[in-house]
């Protein structure tokens, strides 16, 4: 029998993949949003350019206002205007503003709070009926509401009160409330509220225990905005009262600026001290409102 040899084979090369990838070696470094940079700093400058007039404008005399640049700071900073402002009854003002305020926030975020937790853990046909309800509440704009709310203050006889200024702002600050808090509930697992009614947790408890500490920054972040429109609300104020007496700051600025018609500086100090209360309230919950606006973003 012939022997036959076996030549020897290489080995099968492996399957090259069909297409591959090249990688591009990364630097660390991106590229600069120059127009982006540009529009934030045009974004600074309109915002910052009418504060430092105020500011600055606030620190002048009455002649110094008509006799230098108005956009560059006193030669010889005052405080005269201040204490002008202070001396015409500004307190009684700014303690009327702050009980209308906290007397309408805090009312509106507990009654929101309740009915977005009802509507979102609630089943049943009559909350949703409810849910759009308050939706429906955010189309109806304030103006056209003015005249029936002067005329059932007057029939109900609050007409000249704090009471006709606190009762709507709590009205129109609930459909807004309810809107934003439900959809941050609706955020929250229902794991946890699974977890804590096998625990034997009524609702009244979940409510408060854990929804509540789950959407504390939307909390806080309503209950500021809520506050900047009734501290800063004219309507109401100009059209429910009458009397210095419940007169709060906005409505006090309109009068300061017919008393002082020619002494800006004072007006503008008016416009600075009205506007402190809401800058502390920025610098304490900035946190706090900075989660709440950002939440959601990172999903």
């Amino acid at each position: 029998m012939a022997s036959t040899t076996q030549l020897p084979t290489s080995p099968a090369a492996p399957p090259k993949p069909a297409a591959t990838r090249r990688r591009t070696p990364q630097t660390g470094r991106s590229r600069p949003n120059i127009l982006g940079g540009l529009g934030g700093w045009a974004w600074l400058a309109v915002i910052i350019v009418p504060v430092y007039y105020v500011v600055i404008t606030s620190l002048k005399n009455q002649a110094g206002f008509f006799t230098s640049n108005p956009m560059l700071p006193p030669s010889e900073p005052t405080l005269d205007n201040y204490k002008l402002v202070l001396e015409n009854d500004f307190a009684k003002y700014f303690a009327n503003s702050l009980i209308v305020t906290l007397g309408s926030v805090i009312p509106a975020l507990l009654v929101s709070f309740m009915a977005a937790y009802a509507i979102v853990r609630g089943r049943g046909k009559f909350l949703g009926l409810t849910n759009n309800i308050f939706l429906l509440g955010l189309a109806i704009p304030l103006h056209a509401t003015i005249i029936p709310i002067y005329w059932m203050i007057t029939k109900a006889h609050m007409y000249d009160t704090l009471l006709a200024l606190i009762l709507p702002s709590i009205a129109f600050a609930i459909p807004i409330s309810v809107l934003i808090l439900s959809n941050f509930l609706r955020d929250v697992p229902n794991e946890l509220f699974e977890s804590m009614r096998l625990d034997g947790c009524s609702d009244w408890a979940m409510l408060w225990r854990l929804a509540l500490p789950m959407t504390k920054p939307a909390v806080i972040t309503v209950g500021i905005y809520n506050a900047l429109n009734v501290w800063n609300g004219f309507l109401f104020p100009l059209i429910l009262t009458q009397s210095p007496d419940t007169r709060v700051l906005p409505l006090s600025l309109w009068t300061f600026q017919g008393e002082f018609s020619v002494n800006i500086p004072a007006v503008l100090a008016s416009v600075v001290l009205a506007t402190l209360p809401l800058l502390v309230v920025y610098v304490v919950a900035r946190r706090q409102l900075l989660s709440g606006l950002t939440a959601g973003f990172s999903k």
